[in-house]
């Protein structure tokens, strides 16, 4: 049943949440027959939707009263759930989520790729699904995001500073946190203690649209190894407020390893233009996954989620199947973590990437892990990966690729399907994107194994990792 609320906005009621569909919006259908996304159900409801979006093809709404619960629910452990934009899935029980992350890496696939595929193996869940990241950013902010009851409220607000997350399509709104279930101790402890004191010593917390204050930002990164690092980002310098903040970190947290900060009076967070100084302790955590040793600085990256990180690097390299003759391309490589994890049964790995601190990385690691069959190279891809480079780095016997959310460029598919190695492993974190390449790559290669790797529990997000074999 519909009715029309106005000339654009129009209430359904009694529609069925039948499916969940990407980036986390879960599907009803319209009386019209058209599909409705929203951004607050769970298949199984049944609701009403207030429409505020209106599409050829489709509505996008929101479920405004609930006549039915789906057995799918679970309670939300966070008292932010449905504010804060990070874990938009928490309200349903983790084997459903499991259940809908892998229906839409096949459907993708098969629609987009019309890809033919083997048997696909489950999904690989992760042992934890929460507390579960090594790395978390927070904003600081002298207004915080009021909920619509506190802007209502006559009652005196008090302190409006926040320390927390941008509330998701507000690039100035800051939600503040008292407690997040996404990283383990001492994170909640580091971030609330710094909050406090900041407020208690009239440190200015930084307003984004004014582009005034003192603290910007803060970083967090654990690792398995147990070394903590902290990076303050300061607005502007101030040595007294800035070692007196430092200090009470250091002296309050003496576990923390390292201890940097920023000055960046840029107009936007971003660091990778910016000099991060050490403060105390090293400049660096490590990583450790068989043996290896990853080195990492306030600019790395390395897979937020360290346990299902090397599940995903074991499936990769089982995946190669190398028996310690091949030589191997390890295609967008990064700071060389896959090339470095396989390269022990490899004869040579051939790592590509185009950042440039990341190679650097790359090679201070393998000089660190004392592995000399790996060789990095920097440049755009598909500009690097030409006839030349082929030609001075040798015929490839296998080639992983691992690229960022946009896939591969055709350019480098193109080369992919001239140089002909007989196998490809191709991991994901897009599988629409990977659909549109094995796509290309379909009249040379077969698909013969298929294994998803849940990253990201609570999100709709899904790494997914294909084994191509030349036909």
């Amino acid at each position: 049943m519909a009715r029309r609320k106005n000339t654009k906005k129009i209430v359904f009621e009694q529609l069925e949440v039948v499916d969940a569909g990407a980036k986390g919006k879960t599907i009803a259908k319209a009386p019209d027959g058209k599909v409705v996304f929203l951004s607050n159900a769970v298949p199984g409801d049944v609701v009403d939707v207030q429409t505020f979006k209106k599409r050829r093809a489709y509505y996008e709404g929101k479920a405004t009263n609930f006549h039915k619960r789906s057995d799918k629910r679970v309670e939300p452990v966070c008292d932010y759930f449905g504010t804060c934009g990070g874990c938009k899935w928490q309200d349903m029980g983790y084997e459903h989520q499991l259940f809908y992350k892998q229906k839409e890496v096949v459907n993708n696939l098969t629609r987009i790729g019309h890809i033919e595929l083997p048997e696909v193996t489950p999904i690989l869940g992760s042992k934890n699904q929460y507390f579960y990241r090594n790395k978390m950013e927070f904003s600081f902010s002298d207004s915080r995001w009021l909920t619509q009851e506190e802007i209502q409220s006559d009652e005196d607000l008090g302190d409006r500073n926040a320390l927390g997350f941008h509330i998701p399509g507000m690039w100035d709104k800051i939600l503040d946190i008292d407690k997040c279930h996404l990283q383990a101790d001492p994170s909640n402890a580091v971030r609330n203690a710094v909050k406090q004191f900041a407020v208690e010593n009239n440190l200015e917390f930084f307003n984004t649209r004014n582009q005034t204050g003192f603290l910007r930002t803060m970083m967090i990164r654990t690792s398995s190894t147990g070394d903590i690092m902290i990076m303050i980002q300061f607005f502007k310098e101030d040595i007294e407020k800035r070692e007196l903040l430092l200090n009470f970190i250091a002296d309050s947290f003496p576990e923390i390893t390292s201890l940097q900060y920023v000055i960046n009076g840029k107009a936007n967070d971003t660091i990778y233009d910016q000099d991060v100084i050490c403060y105390k302790g090293q400049d660096h955590i490590f990583e450790d996954m068989e043996g290896l040793k990853f080195k990492i600085n306030a600019k790395s990256f390395y897979q937020t989620n360290s346990e299902q990180a090397y599940e995903l690097y074991k499936i990769t390299r089982d995946f190669a199947g190398l028996k310690g003759d091949e030589l191997v391309y390890d295609l967008y490589t990064g700071t060389g973590t896959i090339a470095q994890f396989v390269a022990k049964k490899a004869k040579k790995v051939v790592g590509v990437e185009s950042v440039p601190d990341a190679i650097i990385a790359a090679k201070e690691n393998a000089q660190l892990n004392n592995i000399h069959n790996v060789e990095f190279f920097v440049g755009d891809m598909k500009q690097v990966f030409n006839d030349d480079f082929i030609a001075a780095n040798g015929q490839p016997d296998v080639v992983i690729t691992d690229p960022p959310r946009d896939g591969m460029h055709k350019d480098v598919v193109a080369q992919l399907l001239s140089i002909a190695a007989e196998k490809i492993v191709y991991v994901s974190c897009n599988s629409a994107t990977q659909a549109r390449d094995l796509a290309l790559l379909d009249d040379m290669y077969k698909v013969t194994k298929v294994q998803s790797v849940d990253m990201f529990p609570q999100t709709f997000h899904v790494e997914n990792v294909v084994l191509l074999e030349k036909r």
